[in-house]
This record gives C-alpha cells, structure tokens and sequence, in this order.
C-alpha cells in the first residue's frame, strides 16, 4: 500500500494518500487545448483561471517505483494519421473549452458584481478555501444544463459538485452558485445534487453543503417537488447517509429557504456565517403574507438565532473564510476512513508514453478501427497489461493492469461484440468481481453483432452474461467513452444505467441507441413502407431531405455536451487527462470500501 508522510496531515492510508500531493513534478499539459478540459481536476490556486490548471498527480522519486517483467508491456503503433487526429481533437477540444468557459461564467457579469457587493465569494473560491492547498479538485458535470430551458441559461445547472480533499481526506462537496438564478433548483440542479449524493453514497465520501440557495424554482415546481427523485429526495439521501455513517456537514453561507433549510436541519454539524446566513421555512414576504407580521431575515433565521435561540445550528462564523476554516476543523475530527488495502505494496511506474498522445490515438474518421492497447499504453502503470484471454474473442481486450498503483480490471472494445468476446466478457467481469477488483471499462462499441449467423450462434444469450455480470459486479466501476457508444453495447460495456461509480466521455466520444445514418436508414423504411400502404410514391427528394433530417439529429443528440447537460456522464474530459481523472476516480471509489465483495454467491462460470 503507498504512504507518502510528507503529504499527509493525517495518518490516512492506501489511495486515498494517493492524490494528497501530487504537484508540479508531474508533466503538466500544456497549450490551449489542455485549458479546455471539460472535468476539472486543478490545483488549489485562487489565482489561477484556467479551467485545467498544472496536473495534481506526480510521480513518486525513482527509487521507488518497480520495475517488472517487460513480456506484458504494451508496445502498438500509434495511428498513421496521428497529425490529423491531433488536429480533430485539438479542434474539438477548443470547442468544449468554449462551452466550459461559458458555463463557469454563472449568472454573468452583473449577477457576479452583485454577489460580491455582499462580501460572498463565489462557488468555486468557496471550494479552493475549503479543500487543502495544491490538492486536485474533480469537477463533475459542469455542462449540466446547457440549452434545457431554451433561454432561460441554467449555467452549469446552478450549482457546482465534485470531489477534493479535506484534511488529507476525500470528500464530496456541493456548492449552490447563487449568481445563477438565485441559486433555485431547477429540475437540472437536482438532478445534478442527487448523482453527487450517489457519488457520496458509492464511495462512502463524506458530504459537505455549501449552502446559498433561494430553494425549489417556483414556475417549474411540477418538475421540482412532488416525484421520487425530486427535491424531497436530497434530504432523504442526507437522513440515509447519516444513519449509515457518512458524515453530514453543512455551511450556510446564503440563503437557505423553504425545502432547502434542510439541509442543514438535518446535517450532522453545521456552520453559519453571521450576516448573510439565514435559514427559515417561510421568508420575510411569506411571513408578512401569512400572518402580517414584519420582520427582517436576520431577526427571522439569522446566525445569531440559530446558535443561541433555535439549535438549528452549531457553529457561529464571522465570515464566509472563518467558516470554511470551521468546516475543515469539523473534518478533522472525523474518525479515520479503514485502511484501503486495494493498493498495490511498493509504488509504480509512469507510463512509457505521454499521455498527450492520446490525442491523437483516435483517428479523426470515427468509420476507421484503432488498436485500444494504443490507449492503454499511455494510461497504465508501466505501459503493461496482463492480458486474459488473449486469442479468444479478440474484439474485447481484458486484463489485469493498475493505475496509480491500484489493480484494475481493464474491459476495452476493439471491435464489434461478437459472442466470443461477450462471453470473455463475462468471464472476466465476474472474476473481478470475485477478488474485488476495480473495472476500467473504455467504450468504443457500435454494438452486439446482428444478423443470421449471429442470432443463430446465440449473440441475444452471450450479449445477456455479459449484461448480467456487469450489473452485478459489486465492486468500482469507472467507464470512459473513447469512441462510440451505441445499442445494447453500451449495456454491456457498463453505461449510465449499470451505475458505474464514475462515467466520462472524450470529446470526440457519440452516445446513442444507434448511429445517425444508421437510424435515418431504419425510419427511412418504416416512412417508404406508410406510403407503400397508402399507394402513395415517395419521391426520392423527399427521402433524402427526410434522412438527411434524421441523421442530423441523432448526431446531434449523441454528441458529449449534449449528454453532459443531461448528465448522462459525469463530464467531458480532455484525453490527455485521462490517467489522472481514473486516477482520483479510483481512489475516491476505493478508498472506503472493502476489497474483496461479500455479494458474490458463485464462482465465475467459464462460458
């Protein structure tokens, strides 16, 4: 297991250590293509501006990384139009930097004059003051929202969530950004609070509220309040979490009404700042209106209230940057998370090749195959793989690697699913799961394959093990989409719906049910056969303008921003910054839980 003393401000074993320091020792990308990375992992720097700022992960001295046979490194070719990859990639990549740029904006400029008129600072400042300095913080899901509403611009669905580190601990922060909209939850920003919870939830981090919200949107209530995973459902998380023992912790530093003063209600341990504080059921105009009495909202739910008269709170801040400090204490004192054992004994090596090159791994025509070991040797330990299953079902690459010293089991499309390498696939998902090793699963799938030959050979039951063997493997699952991500492939390959712990795209990734063309050739047929039916001839311009239609909103649609506004992921990552986002993602998932699952009731079963 790795222990680096000098970065620990306390005893705090295994991969949680892991990302404590990692500083500027680590190449750090570089270029304007590197500013655009969509999930951001930066240092802690109030100064710094640029979405992705120096890697937060460094290697360890030289002395301590092991060395071990060279027959499982990896050692393919990169593409022979790595120029033009890169240059695709670069291209996409300033585009998602543009929309990133625009959502970390918030509200604008005037809603932000304003927020600071009140000596506030906004979310992410709030963020860097909490977690420890120079330590990596992992934004997820900062496109949430993005063109739901039409004009009405949620940016970044008006609260900001991810994972950093606290007094040399993980944990998971949600932070209202009251320059958008007054921080009211829209049908996105639950959405967006509920995955952090089950983020929280998964990897047993604890939670800290950074609470400035003016609560539910009130003209979108119908699709706020009343259903299962609505508004109610944050603070049903937070009485679930607490009884299972995941620490509640919650800062007032705003606005805090109706629904929304719950969530400090029912933290563990809360702070108020003394000013701009304020918790009440019922604000100053409800109050006038119910029972005609006047009152501020200092006298109504101030700190000065709730720490002396009410209870509601525990602990009084003079400013926003004392109470940060207070929250930190509050971590401190949290009992130690059980020592991770799934780190590997000794330290690792870097892989033998920069991970800038994956960038231009993939090449710019989505139609021509690649070889993922090319991936994989720029994001393992040491560039190796122990392969399973070499020569069987080779469209599926499976083995045994590790990223940051923690053991992965790697699951990696080359090609089609055929039945041999669905059942590969579930052979080796289900060994995982035996021994309680972490999944790494990188999506490049079009899907299962389809026609006579395949049905026949029984692709509907082999798809169906591999499908059933990911839903239940209980151990962490992280899921990148290097490529596409289509049809009952998805499923397999562990989509949203299999609850990966952590799930990314590349900015060059397409997410669907099938491809564009694909789709406008089907519903070109179901629509030639309605005339058919009704004797009626289809004009063949009319055909054409009708795929052409079609397969321009299946693009649409597939796309990364698309599915990161509806978080269908949890962000668009630049590839170069692959290793070190499985890296966080992996210590966040391992870093509280058991290695090896108590759920499984049967061995692996060889297909």
């Amino acid at each position: 297991m790795f222990s680096r003393q000098a970065v620990c401000r306390r005893a705090a074993a295994g991969l949680s250590a892991l990302v404590q320091d990692f500083g500027a020792a680590a190449s750090a990308t570089s270029g304007s293509a590197a500013d655009t990375v969509a999930t951001h992992l930066h240092e802690h720097d109030s100064t710094a501006t640029s979405h992705l700022r120096s890697s937060p992960f460094a290697p360890f001295p030289s002395s301590w990384r092991s060395v071990s046979s060279a027959s499982n490194v990896l050692a393919p070719a990169l593409d022979r139009e790595v120029a033009a990859n890169t240059a695709t990639m670069s291209e996409l990549l300033a585009h998602m930097g543009g929309l990133h740029a625009a959502a970390r904006a918030g509200g604008g400029a005037v809603a932000i004059a304003r927020h600071r008129s009140r000596h506030k600072m906004l979310p992410r400042e709030r963020i860097d003051a909490l977690i420890d300095e120079g330590s990596p913080f992992l934004e997820l899901s900062p496109l949430a929202g993005r063109g739901l509403y039409g004009d009405d611009d949620v940016a970044g669905g008006g609260i900001v969530t991810g994972i950093g580190k606290v007094q040399g601990r993980l944990v998971a922060i949600v932070a209202n950004d009251a320059t958008v909209k007054g921080g009211t939850y829209y049908p996105i920003t639950v959405k967006k609070h509920l995955r952090l919870q089950e983020v929280a939830a998964q990897c047993r981090l604890p939670c800290l509220y950074l609470v400035d919200s003016g609560g539910a949107n009130l003209p979108r209530q119908a699709d706020v309040f009343p259903d299962r995973d609505h508004f109610g459902r944050i603070f049903y998380n937070q009485a679930r979490m607490s009884a299972a023992g995941i620490p509640q912790i919650a800062v007032v530093l705003g606005s805090c009404t109706a629904g929304g003063a719950y969530v400090p209600a029912m933290a563990d341990e809360c702070v108020i700042v003394r000013g701009n504080g304020t918790i009440f059921l019922g604000g100053p105009p409800l109050v006038k209106a119910a029972t005609g009495e006047d009152v501020s909202a200092e006298d109504l739910g101030g700190a000065d209230l709730h720490c002396s008269t009410s209870g509601v709170t525990d602990h009084y801040a003079q400013d926003e940057a004392h109470a940060l400090a207070i929250a930190r204490d509050i971590v401190a004192h949290l009992p130690l998370p059980p020592t991770a054992s799934a780190a590997a004994a000794g330290a690792w090596q870097e892989p033998l090749y920069p991970g800038e090159e994956l960038r231009g791994v993939v090449p710019a025509d989505a139609r021509r195959p690649f070889d993922v070991r090319a991936v994989l040797a720029r994001l393992l330990d040491g560039s190796r793989l122990d392969e399973f299953k070499t020569n069987y079902g080779a469209t599926l690459v499976t083995g045994f690697g590790s990223v940051y010293g923690q053991e992965v089991g790697v699951v990696a499309n080359n090609g089609v699913l055929f039945s041999a390498a669905a059942q590969k696939g579930a052979h080796f998902v289900q060994l995982c799961a035996q021994r309680g090793v972490p999944l790494l699963f990188l999506q490049n799938i079009t899907g299962f394959m389809v026609g006579r030959a395949a049905e026949a050979g029984g692709i509907a039951k082999d798809g169906a093990k591999m499908v059933r063997a990911v839903a239940n493997a209980d151990v962490p699952k992280v899921t990148v989409v290097i490529g596409g991500s289509f049809g009952a492939g998805n499923y397999g390959m562990c989509g949203r719906a299999y609850s990966p712990h952590f799930m990314y795209m590349w900015p060059n990734a397409r997410i669907g049910v099938m491809g564009g063309e694909q789709a406008a050739g089907v519903l070109a047929q179901v629509e030639a056969e309605k005339h058919r039916r009704k004797g009626k001839q289809w004009a063949p311009e009319e055909e054409a303008k009708f795929r052409a239609a079609m397969t321009a909103a299946y693009d649409t649609q597939a796309r990364p921003e698309y599915a990161s506004a509806r978080l269908w992921d949890d962000g668009c990552i630049d590839p170069a910054d692959t290793r070190q986002v499985v890296g966080l993602s992996l210590a966040a998932a391992t870093a509280n839980v058991p290695r090896i699952s108590t759920n499984s009731r049967f061995g692996p079963f060889r297909f």
